[in-house]
């Protein structure tokens, strides 16, 4: 599972970079402040939850398990859910998209829960 975490990890962090640099350069016409703002939400946490998942792609290499998994697995959901529907709000203008942004909080607090919890048993 190492292995996917740490491409997890590489996948978000390009993505995020390159989705802050889109909204930087090629949405700052064309959204409204409030709009670029939350766009920004968005990416700051992809980047924050890929530099996580990189913690945990390093950890499940030498701490592999279920608490580990799941902390990958729900810094993965969060992602998808938070800053993807953050995302698609701002570009649809759909505010109802909004209702699924929560979910993905829930998600990170899952994960970073998870961490917790599987350094607390670290003998």
């Amino acid at each position: 599972m190492a292995r996917l975490w740490l491409l997890l990890s590489a996948f978000a962090g390009f993505t995020g970079v390159a989705l802050g640099a889109f909204a930087a350069h090629g949405l700052k016409n064309r959204l409204t402040p409030e709009y670029l703002a939350v766009f920004q939400t968005g990416t700051h946490y992809q980047l924050i939850h890929a530099l996580a998942l990189f913690g945990v792609g390093l950890l499940a290499l030498h701490m592999p398990g279920r608490l580990v998994n799941l902390a990958g697995g729900a810094f993965a959901v969060g992602i998808l859910l938070f800053s993807g529907s953050l995302y698609l709000l701002t570009l649809s203008g759909i505010g109802k998209l909004g209702m699924i942004t929560p979910f993905g909080g829930v998600a990170f607090l899952i994960g970073w829960l998870s961490l917790g919890l599987a350094a607390w048993r670290l003998a």
